[in-house]
Formats: C-alpha cells, sequence, structure tokens
C-alpha cells in the first residue's frame, strides 16, 4: 500500500521538464502548421494524432504503454466528436478499435514469452553456459563469438529482451570462471540479441507484427499492388548475415571499442565479501555486535543510525527470541533494545567508529548468526533493475526493500559509480539498469528471479529453483510448436500457443508463472497501436506523406529510395519503442513504394527490420538490461554503437538487394 500510494504521489506531483514544454510547443507549431497544408480535414486530424503520438515516445511524458491507450482512446472518442472536428465519422470504427488485442501478433508475443520461461526453467540456459565454457575456455576472442551466436540463436525464436535477460546470469557465470570482464562479454551479448531477432519473423515484436500490417494496408491497396505475407524464415538469409557481422565486429574490433570496467558483475563465490572487495573496492565485512544495558543506542530506530554511521543491519536476535532475518523480518521502524544481537555488514573503519560512539561489544567471530549468515545460507548478490520494473522511479525506501523482499542494500552501481553506505543510496528512485549489490539469505534469490521487476544476475549460490526433470516435456512443446510453424498452414498464433499451453499442462511452469512471464506492458503497447496504423493507413495519411517523400528522393534510384526509408526508421527506433516506430512508418514505407514502382512488401520487410537498428544510444530495452552490470556509459554505446549502426545499413540494404 506504501509503494503504490508513493507511485500515485509521483505520478500527480511530476511537472513537465523545461525541454518537455519547448518540445511540446515545438510539436504544436508544427501540427498547426501541417493541419494548414494537408488536403483533407480526416488527414489534418490524423496527422495531429500522430505528432502527439511521437511527442509522447520522444519525450517520455507518460509511460509508453499509457501514451499507446490514450491515443487508442483518442481515436475511440473521434466517433463521438466527429461533427466538433469537422468529421463525417470517426477515424477508426469503433467496432474495430480493440481488434488489436485479439491479433494474430499479440497472441504471438504472448505465446513466445511463455515458451522462452518455460525453456528457462528447465535449466537449459546452465548447461548451455557450462557446453561454452567447455568448448571457449577462457580467450576472449573464442567466447564471444559463441556467446553471441548462442543468444543470437535464442533471440531468433523469443523476443529479444526475453533472450537477453534469460541469458544474463550465464554470462555472470562464464564471467565468474574464466576471468573476463562482464563488460567484454556483455555488449556484444545485447548486440547479437537484437541482431537475432531478425533471423524469423517471430524474433520480435516488429516482425511478428509485420504481416498484420500488411494486411491492414492491403485493404487500401489496388489488387495489382496486393502483398503476400512473409514466411517464418523468409528473413532468415538477412539475419544470419547482421548476425555474421556483428560477431566478426566485436571478434576484430572488440579490443578497440569494449571498454573494461571496475565495475563488473559476477557470480557470487565462497567469499561473497571478497567478491565485493574485488569488483567494488571497498573492503566490508560481516560482525556481530551486542548492545550492552548501559549503550546509547538502546531505544533508537534503525533508521537513526544507518546511513549516519554507514552500516548496515541484516540480522538481528532479540534475547529470549529467534534470530530474525529475511522477509518480514527487519525494517527501518525496528527500535534497538538491550541485550539485542546485531548483525552488521559494514566497512572496517565505519564499524569500530560505531563500536566506539555506542559502546558495543564485538565479537571476534560470528557466533549467534553463525549458520544463518554462513556461506551456506546467505550472501552478497546482485540484482539488476530491467526497463520494465514497476520500481523504476521508486527508491528501496518507497518499496521497503529489506522487509518486504529481503534484501539489504548495500550498493548502488549506476553509470560507472558505486554508491554506498552513507551516500543516501535508499532514497534513491532506481533507474533502469541499476545494478543493486545487496546482501540476502540465498533462499529469497529464487522469488526475486522469478519477479519481473528484477533481473537476477547471481546464480552460483546453494539452491534448487529449476526443473530439470521437465526438460523433456518443454522440449517437446517447443518442437511442436516450431513444427506446427514450419510445416503446416496453421496461424502463427495458434501453433505458437500450443507450445506454451503445453509447457502449463505439463508442469514446466504453473500459470502464475505463466501469467508472470508475460510483459503487459509490451502487450497494451503492441495492441494500443494497432489502430493509430489503421487510422494513418484509411484516412490517406500514409499516402500523402509517401508522396512528400516522393517529391523529394522520387527521382532517385530505387534503393537509395529503400536506404533513406531505413535511415528513417533506424532514426524513430532511437527516439520511440521499435513497435511503435514500425506502426507509424509500414504504411508509409508502402505507399513511397508504390509510388516509386517498387515492391511495397519488401519496403514494408525494410522498415521491420531496420527497427532493429538501435545500437548508439541505450534506449532499447536490451542496451538498458545489460548498462548496469556491466558498468557502461552512454559514450561506450555511441562509440561501439555508432560503428554497428552504420554496418547494420549497409548489411541489410546489401542483402536485402540480393535476396529480394
Amino acid at each position: 500500500m506504501i509503494a503504490l500510494a508513493d507511485e500515485e504521489q509521483t505520478v500527480v506531483t511530476r511537472k513537465p521538464s523545461a525541454k518537455q514544454l519547448i518540445a511540446a510547443a515545438v510539436f504544436l507549431v508544427g501540427a498547426l502548421w501541417l493541419a494548414t497544408v494537408v488536403p483533407s480535414i480526416e488527414i489534418a486530424w490524423v496527422t495531429c494524432i500522430l505528432i502527439l503520438t511521437i511527442y509522447l515516445f520522444a519525450f517520455e511524458v507518460v509511460g509508453v504503454d499509457v501514451a499507446a491507450v490514450s491515443v487508442m482512446v483518442l481515436l475511440g472518442l473521434s466517433s463521438l466528436l466527429a461533427p466538433v472536428m469537422g468529421l463525417g465519422q470517426g477515424l477508426v470504427d469503433n467496432k474495430h478499435l480493440f481488434d488489436g488485442f485479439a491479433s494474430n501478433a499479440v497472441m504471438s508475443i504472448i505465446a513466445v514469452m511463455v515458451i522462452g520461461a518455460g525453456l528457462d526453467k528447465t535449466g537449459i540456459m546452465s548447461k548451455v553456459a557450462a557446453y561454452i565454457l567447455k568448448t571457449g575456455g577462457t580467450t576472449e576472442k573464442r567466447i564471444i563469438p559463441i556467446i553471441s551466436a548462442t543468444v543470437g540463436f535464442i533471440s531468433s525464436f523469443m523476443q529479444n529482451v526475453g533472450a537477453a535477460a534469460l541469458f544474463l546470469p550465464v554470462v555472470s557465470r562464464i564471467s565468474a570462471r574464466s576471468g573476463l570482464p562482464m563488460s567484454r562479454l556483455l555488449m556484444p551479448m545485447g548486440f547479437t540479441a537484437i541482431l537475432g531477432g531478425t533471423m524469423t519473423m517471430v524474433g520480435s515484436s516488429p516482425l511478428i507484427l509485420l504481416n498484420d500490417l500488411i494486411l491492414t494496408s492491403n485493404k487500401a491497396l489496388p489488387a495489382e499492388h496486393q502483398m503476400e505475407a512473409w514466411g517464418l524464415f523468409s528473413v532468415t538469409p538477412v539475419g544470419l548475415a547482421l548476425v555474421a557481422t556483428g560477431i566478426l565486429y566485436f571478434v576484430l574490433a572488440g579490443r578497440f571499442v569494449l571498454p573494461r570496467t571496475k565495475s563488473e558483475s559476477a557470480t557470487s563465490g565462497s567469499d561473497p565479501m571478497q567478491y565485493f572487495q574485488d569488483v567494488y573496492g571497498v573492503h566490508y565485512s560481516l560482525s556481530e555486535l551486542v548492545v550492552k544495558d548501559d549503550s546509547d543506542l538502546i531505544g533508537r530506530l534503525f533508521d537513526d543510525v544507518e546511513t549516519a554511521y554507514r552500516v548496515r543491519i541484516i540480522a538481528t536476535k532479540r534475547p529470549g527470541e529467534a534470530n530474525r532475518i529475511g522477509p518480514g523480518a527487519l525494517a527501518r521502524d525496528v527500535d534497538i533494545e538491550a541485550g539485542m544481537v546485531l548483525g552488521v555488514v559494514a566497512d572496517p573503519e565505519d564499524l569500530d567508529h560505531f563500536v566506539d560512539i555506542f559502546g558495543l561489544k564485538k565479537r571476534t567471530q560470528l557466533r549467534t548468526f553463525v549458520d544463518d549468515l554462513s556461506a551456506a545460507k546467505a550472501g552478497i548478490a546482485e540484482v539488476v533493475i530491467p526497463p520494465g520494473s514497476s520500481l523504476v522511479g521508486k527508491s528501496a525506501r518507497d518499496v521497503w526493500m529489506r522487509k518486504i523482499y529481503g534484501l539489504a542494500m548495500i550498493g548502488l552501481h549506476r553509470n560507472g559509480e558505486t554508491l554506498r553506505e552513507g551516500e543516501d543510496i535508499r532514497n534513491m528512485p532506481f533507474q533502469a539498469g541499476d545494478t543493486l549489490v545487496v546482501h540476502a539469505p540465498w533462499d529469497v534469490l529464487p522469488r526475486i528471479g522469478k519477479d519481473k521487476n528484477f533481473v537476477l544476475v547471481t546464480t552460483e549460490y546453494p539452491h534448487e529453483d529449476l526443473r530439470p526433470h521437465k526438460v523433456g516435456w518443454a522440449a517437446l512443446f517447443f518442437a511442436i510448436a516450431l513444427s506446427m510453424v514450419l510445416f503446416s498452414d496453421i496461424r502463427l498464433s495458434v501453433a505458437l500457443l500450443t507450445g506454451a499451453i503445453g509447457m502449463v499442462l505439463s508442469g514446466v511452469l504453473n500459470i502464475e508463472e505463466a501469467y508472470e512471464a508475460v510483459s503487459w506492458k509490451t502487450v497494451f503497447l503492441l495492441a494500443s497501436l494497432i489502430p493509430l496504423g489503421l487510422a494513418v493507413e484509411t484516412s490517406g495519411t500514409a499516402k500523402w506523406i509517401a508522396e512528400q517523400v516522393l517529391f523529394v528522393v522520387g527521382d532517385m534510384p530505387i534503393w537509395v529510395i529503400q536506404l533513406a526509408v531505413a535511415a528513417l526508421a533506424t532514426f524513430f527506433t532511437l527516439v520511440m519503442s521499435n513497435v511503435g516506430a514500425t506502426v507509424l512508418l509500414v504504411p508509409l514505407a508502402v505507399n513511397i513504394a508504390v509510388g516509386a514502382g517498387a515492391n511495397p512488401a519488401v519496403f514494408a520487410l525494410t522498415v521491420a527490420i531496420a527497427t532493429s537498428n538501435s545500437f548508439l544510444i541505450p534506449t532499447h530495452q536490451v542496451n538498458a538490461l545489460i548498462m548496469g552490470p556491466a558498468g557502461y556509459r552512454v559514450a561506450d554505446f555511441m562509440r561501439a554503437g555508432g560503428v554497428m549502426t552504420v554496418l547494420f545499413l549497409t548489411v541489410m540494404m546489401l542483402m536485402m538487394n540480393l535476396v529480394f
């Protein structure tokens, strides 16, 4: 309730920044100007809504899913407000406003997410890591191609951010065992996960969505320009070339473009404190303190002393009571009593100062918590806040992290800098990509690993949360789904849902885990944008924009026009979601192709592939996910991603003109 209240308050009190207000004014002027030059009132309204959508996405005034739903509702209200807007009817028929939620694309994405979660639950990824270590050894030039090729293959059959999230613990395990820094492995893995999404028509949201957009565009095209839907492996030659290019790029140029940070994540070993010292450069130790009867600490709250004296209390024991550690055991409003034993994590100098100030007894070794805080029961772990986490914008204090999740945060790594106890880290709102260094009981981590608000990086700890005995069922239903896609004419969504429901019925996942595997934010974003694409197409807006583009590049060769479309898609995907860019640009590309005498289906495919060209800045979900664990900075992405962006466009254009 506290977290919800805080979230609500954040939404209410957040004010637009000066940048957003200036941009809003510019976009408004642009929309008003365009309204005066378009040929019809319908196109004027759709153009204004289109510009509003781009503004909301680019400047993140609200969440992208909220923006998409708002635009969908606005399109629906146009039926009611048509007389006031000067329209004969609404911009979209309300009978079809919610068709996106039942579309083939949305159901396919849901099924892919569930299948991916099922494969992860069986421990297949752990076996993959073992194979990579056995094959690649500890040589960077051998491990990078193996990791990248594996992730690229996985990403070709599931969402790229899902593939990256699944493989993040695997790379962490490889880093810990091989001694290679995470920063040398995660960017090749992340970039290849994005590239792998171009290898099949189910590898990324834009490609899954593409055939639905093609069918929508066909409604407004004459018979001679009707487009056929793309097959599952239609894009495979292009995708293979892109993945191979990415791998070769990092093998040949990795030593020049990949950073070597001091904040690489790895898995906890037998001495978690030593790991924390090695990686983050601080000398924390675990100690046991006894509160004497005359101590000035008696009656104070944890909140009164932890930040002020740079200590973190992770376990307590009152006289006559059981040890308290983990979820529900400790909170910042706990008061300290005489005779209480405290388990404390702190820098030795800060700990000695704390002991001297309050006259505490420091035990030379653990006694009360010798079992609870042993390396077999608890230790240092690392978790990452993913882009879709509901904790983004909230602080550890807001969510009562130690009490609710059992995670005692002792460090926060952000943008290459590690903030520690005493630097007010629990009041800092979380950002996507933050790495949290926490002390936790090991039995808490399996639950954290299932929580969509976190990506658990630490995997080397005593636990058994996987279901390896279900690997046969998972493989069977994955094979059934894939076979139906390849060898039957059944709809993609039905084939994939067969595999997904098989995972549930066979016990690979329970239904709650299946629901948790789905990114509902992605679902609402995708489904809500489909009506906008319909409005852009049926109102004639796409055709009008295409005519203007043709006026500029119409006399140039077709490949130049296609390159312009690809470059436009690349720019859009850097400032908005790839799904949004695809929905907005596919109708435009189709009309440009028709006007230029080119193949409209190929131009539509150009957009769907080019929206994966998102390497220059960490706005893509995969890039945001890997930024924290590897300690990357924006400059690191610009250095490595700038070259990758040019290579992507070059290879894509070459392969598409050779294949199609």
